[in-house]
């Protein structure tokens, strides 16, 4: 299963290759994990109220995350890491936490967040 960053959606909903195919593909296989706080961050950017729909059809569809105690945790894990040192901020250290607690990968964009992330925890796109 994989967490998919802000990042990625961003590019996915362009419609910019190689996102838009690889997503799509593990979307159709229910390989893929939406956050709250990431679909928060793109409803935060519509456009439109067609953009609105896209996005909330999509969260719809989708396996969920919901923060159930993470910002909590996340605050706690960022700083016993010192993430905020490393310029990773509470949502980056949200998404980190729930990669590493539900042992599934992240796929992002964010150079910040994968410096930190073990290697293992990671999603590598071809």
């Amino acid at each position: 299963m994989i967490l998919v960053d802000t990042s990625v959606w961003i590019e996915f909903f362009r419609g910019k290759e190689p996102f838009f195919s690889q997503l799509m593909t593990l979307i159709e296989a229910s390989e893929v994990f939406a956050h709250e706080i990431v679909f928060g961050e793109i409803l935060q950017g519509c456009k439109n109220k067609t953009e609105l729909t896209v996005v909330f059809e999509y969260w719809d569809s989708l396996n969920q995350i919901v923060s159930n105690g993470s910002f909590i945790n996340a605050g706690s894990l960022s700083f016993e890491k010192k993430h905020f040192e490393h310029g990773i901020g509470l949502i980056d250290s949200i998404l980190i936490y729930e990669t590493i607690t539900r042992n599934i990968k992240l796929w992002t964009l964010d150079r910040k967040i994968l410096k930190v992330l073990d290697g293992s925890n990671v999603y590598q796109w071809q």
